[in-house]
Formats: structure tokens, sequence, C-alpha cells
């Protein structure tokens, strides 16, 4: 038997579409000179006109009520006119640092057990694959906070509450019992084939169970600053990628969802690859599938779909031959599985004479917003496929409006990929808060999902994506769309066709609740200025420099770019501050960059650089928290997050870098953006929510030390960090952060 260790996250990019990429449009804007002569003062005056507030919506305690990071709440504090911590500098050491005068606890590592019985985590892996229906998962990413009393939602609860975690993929050799996976001798008739290699039932169970969802409920200590999970609570729950599900809205019941498993297309098993979240403005869990591809094996059935099928199968990142990010769940043995289709359920192939034969549109009932309510263990969560099938990072609600409808945002993580809206059919009737999956149902089952399209002006616009609109019928070069189904299931063919503007990695996405501002991270692009070859063999660069991303990285200092690594935030501002309005005024608020290079073009320092922005939140004062998950600035600090004082779209000014104009947001200082902690070696942060006292902040730090072995580790966190001598295995985990006067987090 030999060893093989799975790839951790890739990045796809399977958009092969001509629709021009968002830096060869902002490079056309930005040289405009006529609304920029006046300064940026008049340039905001006449661009976008006067910004007012936008409320935060009720203070009630029966239910959530717009927001992003966390569910308004009553809640005095106000947003600081400066940032008031004393930034934390660079770090490779391996353990979280704070600003001084806070603290740190940590809770909830990978294993830990939600129920007695289940017998605590052990580093030698042992812990069976069913026994991660009852603990926590692997890979913990976005996160969200519910105040509990009486066994019921409160937005004034702080004292006790549930956290929601979502667990994106696992790393196979800190789970598994010998490091990796074991490979065994496939049959003769296997070699050469996506069963070349197969695996043992036991550690692909522990992985699909370590995917999906964590509902725990915590509360703090008598007399303390810290928390602890309440082992037992009739709320705990694992969410994994067996759970069933339902599907909803236009593609329930379609063709293209229809499986061996549900002949009627109605239900799946599983979610996977659950990235970033956020809150329902009625109380529920809203989780996204972003790298669902990476799980799915498919074997050489090109000549058995139609060319319009292969087409959208290999749009989605799913190649003929292929074993996705080769976990190959779908090689256990048949005599090993516990339920029907075990592992078969993870090969997409035509093996059959129909659909209800196989698992070929198995693929199709991944990609999607999920909903899960928090406060009802029994509920089966719903895949909202409404809004879209795609690499979902994250999905913020704009503030609400009462009788108006409820507007979603949501970004496409992949390289050139999309930012999306779904406006809700149904208006806002604040009693349906606490109104759980039915409310879901309501706002998230009917609506109208549309894709960005960025102008060289400045503006943008919102393109429809419903079937017999836009071009979208079956009549359609990029596919024949027959009906709504087949335009959200195959949402990216679908704003392909309607010249949708490609962006480098959208990620999270977040709603300022002071002025009504759309964020979103663009992370980076590893294509930028890379020199290719044309179909005739001739040089060619993609995605040349231009004015929004001016920086190329020369690793090799040959003078060749070897991609633009650093990312940038984008932002908007919606026509008249109405979030259902279909045109846009936009800028970039902040570039990455190290604070000593050429490509700093926001002014960072080295207290509040960074690179590769990710996660992205803003909470109810106001305040903007950014997340990194890094590999360009790594040898000199670990990834990080920061604090945020934004201001407005179009506050900037025109800046020349390299010969290329460009425009930004204003330069920012410490005072308005600085670096609030720093993570463990070879981590990502994500995630983060509040109490609503703003005392208690809680962060996720995943896979720390994933570049290791079990042999050769290169971290030993979350035991690090109390004990610099600790060989432990390292996990990921929820770090929980406090004041230690027992103060607001980030206010005097």
């Amino acid at each position: 038997m030999t060893q093989l260790q799975i790839p951790q996250q890739q990045v796809e990019d399977s958009n092969s579409s001509a629709n021009p990429h968002f830096d060869t449009l902002l490079q056309a804007r930005l040289s405009r000179r006529s609304v920029l002569g006046g300064g940026a003062g008049m340039t905001a005056a006449m661009m976008f006109g006067t910004l007012g507030l936008v409320g935060c919506g009720s203070d009630s305690d029966d239910g959530a009520s717009g927001g992003n990071t966390t569910p308004p709440v009553n809640n005095s504090t106000a947003l600081p006119k400066k940032l008031t911590f004393k930034p934390v500098e660079h770090s490779k050491e391996d353990r979280v640092i704070v600003p001084e005068g806070y603290q740190v606890q940590i809770i909830a590592p990978t294993g830990t057990p939600l129920f007695s019985g289940v017998s605590e985590w052990s580093d030698n892996g042992l812990q069976s694959g069913e026994s991660f229906e009852k603990r926590v998962g692997d890979n913990h990413d976005g996160m969200c906070f519910y105040g509990l009393k009486d066994d019921k939602y409160s937005s004034t609860s702080s004292d006790r509450g549930l956290l929601a975690i979502n667990h994106e993929y696992v790393v196979t050799w800190m789970i598994n019992p010998l490091g990796a996976y074991t490979i065994t001798n496939p049959s003769p008739e296997a070699v050469g084939t996506i069963y070349a290699k197969t695996r043992l039932a036991s550690d692909i169970r522990r992985e699909v169970n370590a995917h999906g969802v964590a509902i725990i409920e915590i509360r703090r200590k008598a007399n303390s600053n810290e928390v602890e999970i309440v082992k037992d609570s009739k709320f705990n729950r694992r969410i994994t990628s067996t759970t069933l599900m339902d599907l909803t809205g236009p593609a329930a019941g379609s063709d293209l969802m229809k499986t061996k498993f549900d002949p009627q297309g109605l239900t799946t098993r599983g979610m996977n690859n659950n990235c970033g979240s956020n809150y329902s403005p009625w109380g529920t869990y809203l989780t996204t599938e972003e790298n669902f591809n990476g799980v799915f094996a498919r074997g050489n059935d090109a000549a058995l779909l139609t060319p319009a099928l292969e087409a959208a199968r290999r749009r989605y990142g799913a190649s003929p031959n292929s074993t996705g990010f080769g976990y190959l769940w779908h090689t256990g043995a048949d005599s090993d599985a516990k339920i029907p289709d075990e592992f078969k359920r993870w090969d997409m192939t035509v093996t059959g004479a129909a659909a209800a034969e196989d698992y070929r549109y198995a693929f199709n009932t991944f990609g999607y917003i999920v909903e899960i309510d928090p406060f009802s263990p029994n509920s089966r969560p719903a895949k909202r496929t409404a809004l879209g099938r795609f690499a979902h990072e994250t999905c913020s609600y704009a503030p609400l409006v009462e009788g108006q409808p409820v507007v979603f945002y949501m970004g496409d993580d992949a390289r050139n990929e999309y930012i999306y809206k779904f406006v809700s059919k149904a208006v806002w009737d604040a009693k349906d808060k606490n109104g759980g999956l039915a409310a879901g149902s309501k706002y998230l089952d009917q609506g109208t999902l549309y894709v960005a399209k960025f102008n060289a002006d400045g503006s943008g616009e919102w393109v429809e994506l419903t079937h017999g609109k836009n071009g979208l019928d079956s009549n359609n070069s990029k596919y024949p769309f027959a009906s709504q189904a087949d335009v959200v299931i195959y949402a990216r063919l679908a704003a392909d066709s309607v010249g949708a503007t490609k962006m480098d990695r959208p990620e999270w996405t977040s709603v300022s609740p002071v002025t009504g501002e759309v964020y979103v991270t663009l992370t980076n692009n590893s294509t930028r200025g890379i020199k290719s070859k044309d179909a005739e063999g001739k040089d060619v660069v993609l995605n040349p420099t231009d004015a929004a991303n001016p920086r190329v990285y020369d690793g090799t200092g040959d003078g060749v770019a070897d991609g633009n690594r650093n990312g940038h935030v984008i932002r908007w501002r919606e026509a008249g501050n109405k979030h259902t309005a279909l045109s846009f005024n936009w800028d970039v608020y902040v570039f990455g960059a190290a604070y000593n290079t050429p490509e700093n073009l926001s002014g960072l320092t080295s207290l509040n650089d960074m690179s590769s922005p990710d996660g992205l939140g803003f909470d109810d004062r106001g305040m903007l928290w950014i997340q990194t998950d890094d590999g360009a600035y790594t040898n000199t600090t670990n990834c990080m997050m920061l604090a945020a004082l934004p201001g407005k779209v179009g506050d900037g000014a025109s800046t020349s870098v390299g010969g290329v104009t460009t425009y930004m947001g204003a330069k920012l200082t410490e005072t308005n953006l600085a670096r609030f902690l720093v993570g463990p070696v070879q981590c990502e942060i994500t995630g983060i929510a509040f109490t609503p006292d703003f005392k208690t902040m809680f962060v996720n730090v995943q896979h720390p030390g994933e570049d290791g072995t079990r042999a050769a580790q290169t971290s030993n966190w979350p035991a690090s960090q109390t004990n610099p001598f600790a060989r432990a295995l390292p996990r990921s985990a929820t770090v929980v952060i406090t004041r230690k006067d027992g103060g607001v987090i980030a206010a005097e």
C-alpha cells in the first residue's frame, strides 16, 4: 500500500468566455479627466450625490433584521471616529497575536465531541468516521452567533447562544490515522481509469462527515470572560455531506436534478465545501457551497452527452476522466457501504440509460446557498436554487425596507468569475422575523437573479438572468436554456452569455449599515501578466497590467510577470442608494500590498499592509473587518485580520503607477485601517461573529500548518498558543477574543 496526500484547496479557472475582464474596463474608467478634475469631494458630489445614512433595522428582541457580520441588536455602541487599539505588528509566531489589553481563548478545535459518550480527540486519528457526526468538523470557516434566551433567539443575549460554524474541507493527514490516506491495489481493469486508486471506506467516511456545518451551544462562564461548549445541548447538531436536504426554487424537480437516489429531483444528500456564511433577515443560517467540483469524479463519458451538456460540465470544472481534487470518495468498496450507493454517488459518470439509473446529475445538486434553521435541530436544510449555482463565497443582504424586496449579494470565487445579486419577489414584512425555513421559502424561492457588468465610465449595471430575457432561451449559443431551472443550474453560462464582467476571484460580500455601500474582496489573480501561447503558437500576455491591477509580481527577477498576487477590495453604491436599482457607481477601496513595495497604491504601512483579502464583514456599528488568505506575503507575516473605518465611494483621487493611471479610494492611515490580529503558521483567518454586547468576538483559524506532514509538522497550534514547546497535531479552531477589562471590542 502507498500513501497519497490530497491536494489542498485549489482555485478553479473554467471561464473561457470572451467577456471583458474587470481590469480592462477599469483602466478606461479611471483615465477620465472630466470628472476627476474637480477633486475628490467634487467628484463624489457630481457622480453620486449626497450619501444619506441607512438605518440598521429594528432593535426588537423577536428576530434579526438587516446587517451582515451580526444581526442588528439593541446596542448603544457607536462607530468610533478612529481606531482605538494599538495595531499588531507582523508575526511569524505559531500563535494568535491580538492587541495589548486583549486576550485569547480557544474553543471547538477539529474533532471536539459535542455529546457525551463520544471519545475525546486523540492525535492518532483513530476516531471513527461515524463519530464525526457528533464532533466538530475540520477547517472552520464562515460563522454566525445567535443569542439564546429561554431556548429562543434573542438579539440581546450575550451570555448564551448558538455558534453556527462552516467546515470547508479536510486536511487529510491531520484527521486520518495513517497521515494521508491508504491506497489499495486496484483491479487490473481499473488501471488507467478514475478507479486506478481506491480508498478505505473508514477514511472516506471520516472526511465526508468532517465537512459541513456545526451548530454548537455556548455560554459564558460565571464571573469570567471565557466561554464554554454546552455538551449534549438539544441544539447541538452536525450537518454533513450525508445529511438529507431539500432542493427548492426553480431547479427543484428539473430533469437536470434527477438521480438514482431521488428520481423526482427534489432532494439530495449532503453539502460540501462550505465557505462563507451569513444570517438571513428572519434569523436562519445561510451557508455556501464553494469548491464542490473538487469532491466529484468523472469518467470518460463525453460521447454519451450532448455538446451542450458537455460544455456545461466543463464550465463548472468537471472534465472527463478526472477525480476533482483527488478525494476519491467514489472508490470505496460497495461491500463496505452502509447506505445505498454511499460511495458511487460521488461519481458523476453516465452509466445508465437514464438519469434515474446513475448519478450523472448529482453534481448539479451542489453549488447553492443552503439555509439551515439553527433553532430547529430536526429540520431539513434547504438548497435555495433561485440564487444560482456557482462557487458561492458568501451571501449578504442589504438593509431592510418594509414593503420592499429583500436583496442579497454574492460572489463566485474562481478566477475571472462574476458578482451576482438576487432580488426577492416577496416584499419584506417584519412579521416574518423568526419565521424559520418557511420565511426562507417565501423570500428565497422566487425572485430575480442578476449579474454585474462594470462599465468603463465608472458606472455599472445589473443584467437580468431570467429565462426568455437577454437571449436566455433555447436558441442561446452558450447553452439552450429551456427554463429558469436551466438558467440557475448553469448560472455561469447565463452570465457568460449576457456579457458579465470577469472579476479577480470575488469572495466575501458585505453591505455597510452606515452608507449602504457594498464591498467585495477580490483576492488575487495568478494569471495577471503571465505569458502564454495562442492557438497559432504566438506569444500572448494573459490579463496584462492595467489601471486596476498595475502591479505584477516578478518572483524570479527576470522581468517577466508571475501574476498579481495581492488582490483588492471593490465597492459600489446602488443608484439612489436603493438596492433594487439596476445601476450603480463603483471604485476600488483598497489595494493589497506589502508596505515597502511599488505596488502599495493605498499608502499602507507596516501596521496595516495586507495581501489577498478574503473574509469580509461589517459589524452593526459600521466597522469593516478584513481577513486574509495569502501566500504572497507569508515569508514576512502570517495571515491576519484588520479593522477598518471606510469612507465612501468616490472619496479618492487619481494616481499613476508604472505609467498606468488609476483611481481608488482615499489613501488609508492607521487611524482608519489597522491590523487587529495575526494568526499562527500557515493558517487562513476566516469567519467572524460578535455577541450582541460587542464584548466577545469569535474568529476562526483554518488549517494551521497545512504544508506539513505528520512526520514533519510546521505548526502545533492550538497547543502552541500557550506552550511553545508543544508537539501536538495542528487543528483548526475558533478563537474567542475579549478585552481584559471586559470592555467593548475596538472601542473606548
